[in-house]
Parts: structure tokens; C-alpha cells; sequence
């Protein structure tokens, strides 16, 4: 009987339990109807004390925790600039801080310098008419994060079907609700100064870099342009040889014609060689002749001189 009594306290236990994470779940909001409208938002012109942050979205828990053990009666805002889905984790740019003041007012001097002192930095957003927002209830510590799980997704559809330029989102956590909104006008009023610093800076290395490799690129074709220079120097001296080369080419081939008319003759028989080789004793013996006549002009001459020698000595 003790047995069956045990059995019994457990499974009441467990129901228990169940029942207890249930209620706590929906406690939190998680199937709470998410409502997305376009109109004017729920917040005026803010004054924030913010830190820039950049890294994964999902390690902002932390910086809201700071946030709010600094101010613990303010309410929190979030800013953040990249779509997840788009970007690299470690890459996404946001901003985390407390909101100082809405309206008109003025900011608490104290508390300011407290921020200050923690190395929050404090900038004023202007108020918009028209923005896409939504609400989420904020009831636990849980509630931001089962807030950004079903609410995220359902802005990000609402925008992408009417093809609006929604930017960027921001998060309020005032009271029991969570406000989500993002601005359709004004979205550069949104962006704090480390983000357009950080385009700046990103802007210059990526010029930089360009200008880099079209130096390296510019020094790489040097040689080449070199190469070939010379290159068609060398064809333009062997063009200009050939020109003018080319009459002592044309004279040569009657010449050549002549001797492969020749050696064709002397293929076909051998009284064209006969004639030939008579040809060739005929002019060695008027060179003969041709030398020794010069030999006796040689002799005439000086002999006339001779004589004019010894008639000069009489």
C-alpha cells in the first residue's frame, strides 16, 4: 500500500511539474498573437545612453543586464542594424542602453554622468509619424527572448511583402510591453556615430586596398609592356631588312633562273655540257690574252719613258 502511495505523490509530482512549465510558458508570452501594423509608433523622440556593439545578436542579453543595473527603473532600448539572415554573427553592428528621457524632458544630469562613467555615450532619436511596428508582453526575464523568437520573423515577412524600406529595428522594453518598431523615414537619424565611422573607415581600407592592387598590377605589366616594345622594335628592323633586301632578291632570280635553266640543260644531254665546259676554257684563255697585253702596254710605256730619260741626259 506504501508503494502505491509513493507512485501516486510522483506522478502527481510530474503533473505538477508539466503543468508548472506550461503555465509558464504561456505565462511569458510565447503564444501570445503577434499584431503587425504600419502607423505612428508608440515612442516619441528618445534621448538614450547607448554602448556600440558588434558580434552575434544573441550575446545582447548581456549587454541589456548591464544596461539596467546602471538605470534599473529606466526603460531599455535596442537598436539593431543587420539582418541576421544576411550577415556574418560576428559581424552584426547594434547598439544597447537605457533611455534618459522621451519628449520634451531633459535628461537627469546624475544619471547621465553615471552612464558616462561606465562608458555609455548618450544621443537623441527624433520622433517619426510613420513606422512598422509591434508589441509583445513583458512579463518575465524570459519575455525579451521569446519576444525576438516570434516576433522577428513576422516583421521581417510583413516587410519583405509590401517591399518596404523598414530600417532599422529597434526594441523598447517599457513596462509590461516590448515595442518593436522600425522607422519608414529618417533612418539615418537612427545610426550613431561608431556605425557611420565604421562605414568611413570600411570605405577608406576597401579604396586602399583597390589602390594597392592596381599599383601591383601596374608594376607586374611594366615588364611586359616592356617585352613588348621590343618585341615589335625586333619585327620592324626584320621588315625594314626585308624591304630592303627585296630588289637584290628580284635581280637574283633571273640569274638563278638561268642556271636552273643550265643545270637543265645539262640533265637533258651531254652536248649542253660539252658546250659548257668549252664556254669556260674560252674564257680562261681570254683572260690570258688579256693579261698579256697589258703586260706589253707595261713594256711600251716604259721603254717611251726611257728614252725620254736619255735624250733629257744628251
Amino acid at each position: 500500500m506504501s508503494d502505491f502511495v509513493i507512485l501516486l505523490l510522483i506522478l502527481f509530482l510530474v503533473i505538477c511539474l508539466i503543468l508548472t512549465v506550461v503555465g509558464f510558458v504561456f505565462y511569458s508570452g510565447l503564444f501570445s498573437e503577434v499584431v503587425i501594423r504600419t502607423g505612428s509608433p508608440p515612442v516619441k523622440n528618445i534621448t538614450i545612453a547607448y554602448k556600440f556593439r558588434k558580434g552575434s545578436y544573441k550575446a545582447s542579453g548581456a549587454a541589456f543586464m548591464e544596461s539596467c543595473s546602471i538605470g534599473p527603473k529606466l526603460s531599455s532600448v535596442g537598436v539593431f542594424y543587420d539582418d541576421p539572415s544576411q550577415t556574418q554573427a560576428d559581424q552584426c553592428r547594434y547598439v544597447v542602453g537605457s533611455i534618459l528621457c522621451e519628449n520634451e524632458e531633459k535628461p537627469d544630469e546624475e544619471l547621465q554622468r553615471l552612464y558616462e562613467k561606465f562608458g555609455y555615450k548618450v544621443i537623441s532619436f527624433p520622433e517619426v509619424t510613420c513606422a512598422v511596428t509591434s508589441s509583445f508582453p513583458n512579463r518575465c526575464t524570459l519575455s525579451p527572448v521569446c519576444g525576438a523568437y516570434r516576433v522577428y520573423p513576422e516583421l521581417q515577412q510583413y516587410i519583405k511583402e509590401r517591399c518596404l524600406n523598414a530600417y532599422p529595428f529597434l526594441e523598447i522594453c517599457k513596462g509590461d510591453l516590448i515595442h518593436y518598431m522600425c522607422p519608414l523615414e529618417n533612418q539615418v537619424d537612427f545610426c550613431v556615430p561608431e556605425l557611420l565611422e565604421k562605414k568611413t573607415s570600411d570605405d577608406t581600407e576597401e579604396t586602399v586596398e583597390h589602390k594597392d592592387a592596381d599599383v601591383t598590377e601596374s608594376a607586374a605589366g611594366e615588364p611586359e609592356e616592356k617585352s613588348i616594345l621590343v618585341i615589335q622594335e625586333v619585327v620592324e628592323e626584320s621588315r625594314d631588312v626585308v624591304e630592303a633586301s627585296a630588289p637584290l632578291l628580284e635581280s637574283s632570280q633571273p640569274s638563278l633562273g638561268e642556271e636552273e635553266g643550265q643545270s637543265e640543260d645539262g640533265d637533258q644531254g651531254g652536248k649542253g655540257s660539252s658546250e659548257s665546259v668549252g664556254s669556260g676554257s674560252s674564257f680562261e684563255e681570254l683572260d690570258v690574252e688579256v693579261e698579256e697585253e697589258k703586260e706589253e702596254k707595261k713594256k711600251e710605256v716604259e721603254e717611251e719613258d726611257q728614252t725620254i730619260m736619255d735624250s733629257r741626259s744628251l
